[in-house]
């Protein structure tokens, strides 16, 4: 009879390394606003998907995209920001 091993190491994470580091909640953190806005405007989209646009869905659609672009440009300058030497 032949015995049967792993070659290779345990892929499953260890119970220790299930939770997310304060580095990583911290970085979240900081994405929320861009998250948020990113939710709202999927939730504009998926109430258009079944039925065509009228103009207020067509509006809540633009000022959600709106604010994408706003966080999105606040993160950029942010991490700009924190570049050495760029942004000065």
């Amino acid at each position: 009879m032949q015995i049967i091993a792993a070659l290779q190491a345990v892929v499953t994470a260890n119970p220790s390394d299930g939770e997310p580091s304060a580095a990583e909640l911290d970085a979240i953190e900081l994405e929320m606003p861009l998250i948020r806005a990113e939710v709202e405007l999927l939730d504009a989209q998926i109430m258009t998907i079944d039925r065509p646009a009228n103009e207020l869905d067509e509006r809540r659609i633009r000022r959600a995209r709106r604010r994408v672009l706003a966080a999105r440009r606040v993160l950029a300058n942010r991490a700009t920001a924190q570049v050495p030497g760029v942004g000065a």
